[in-house]
């Protein structure tokens, strides 16, 4: 088994890093179907995305694609709430929570799709303070309550408010990391860790992400990393709608 979850988290890992989003909206489901308890699962994907995540932050800074002023608001937020998400989620009915969730994923996986800029439009260069604010406390609200990643939150939202795709992928991944760990280091406190599975799970997350932020950003235009996303949130829907049914 460890050798099935080593593969699948560093493909997961390639594959939604190229739009920035962490993998463990996809890992929490898959090994929960493998037999993985999901108080154990939650804690494991959350700290896959954190050091996938990391891997890609640190080849976004290194080659200057990182845009630190609008990620601080996000980070500070989104580690604050994902912290509040994660203990709240023992009082809150998870498949309340995911009916909502899955109707925003949808709702933004087309918009991804089919929202075009104008032609006249160009992509704006930032996003005033209280947005960020507020996109990162939603952001790490759901992280903490779902036990994933708040890149999915956070890269349709942008979106809307005109910033370029590949930007956003750039700040996603810088952000997801820190409301990813305040989330697990919760639920390390409330349950327990296998940390055997964590440790294979975490070496390939680290490796796919890292590659596969490196193959967005030389071989893909902005409008690709649009078409990614949108499929990245429909499957995300998808599976918690097989999660919930």
């Amino acid at each position: 088994m460890e050798l099935l979850i080593f593969i699948i988290a560093f493909i997961a890992s390639f594959i939604f890093s190229l739009g920035g989003i962490g993998s463990a909206v996809i890992l929490v489901p898959i090994m929960i179907s493998m037999g993985i308890p999901i108080n154990s699962a939650k804690p494991i994907g959350l700290f896959i995305n954190t050091v996938s995540m990391s891997g890609a932050s640190i080849s976004n800074i290194k080659h200057k694609r990182l845009d630190f002023k609008m990620g601080i608001p996000l980070i500070i937020f989104s580690f604050i709430f994902a912290v509040i998400g994660a203990y709240i989620s023992q009082f809150i009915p998870n498949s309340f929570i995911l009916i909502l969730f899955i109707g925003f994923l949808i709702f933004s996986g087309f918009m991804f799709l089919f929202y075009k800029k104008k032609e006249t439009e160009s992509y704006r260069s930032d996003i005033p303070y209280v947005a960020l604010s507020l996109i990162g406390g939603g952001a790490g609200l759901l992280s903490g309550l779902l036990g994933i990643g708040g890149g999915s939150i956070i890269a349709p939202l942008m979106l809307m408010l005109g910033l370029n795709p590949k930007k956003i992928a750039a700040i996603t991944a810088f952000v997801v990391p820190f409301s990813s760990f305040s989330g697990f280091l919760t639920y390390w406190a409330m349950g327990s860790v296998d940390w055997r599975i964590l440790a294979i799970a975490s070496v390939a997350g680290i490796a796919g992400a890292t590659l596969g932020t490196t193959v967005m950003q030389k071989n893909l235009s902005a409008a690709s990393v649009k078409k990614i996303l949108a499929i990245i949130l429909l499957i995300m829907a998808i599976k918690l709608i097989f999660k919930l049914f």
